[in-house]
């Protein structure tokens, strides 16, 4: 092959998703793991009470 034929046709492309660019954080985990319940609840409450709080720092 030379530079003005260049190969053609299809090429496999390997795609790992942990490696995507829109993804910041990813982490691989083991297969069948599931994220405790105790962390949805504690952002919950994270949120909650930032949201409380800043409405707070307005007067009505």
């Amino acid at each position: 092959m030379t530079a003005n034929n260049p190969p053609t046709g299809q090429v496999a492309v390997t795609i790992d998703p942990a490696r995507r660019p829109d993804v910041l954080l990813r982490r691989r985990h083991p297969e069948g793991h599931q994220t405790s319940a105790w962390w949805m609840i504690g952002a919950f409450l994270a949120v909650s009470v930032a949201v409380v709080g800043l409405v707070n720092m307005f007067p009505a």
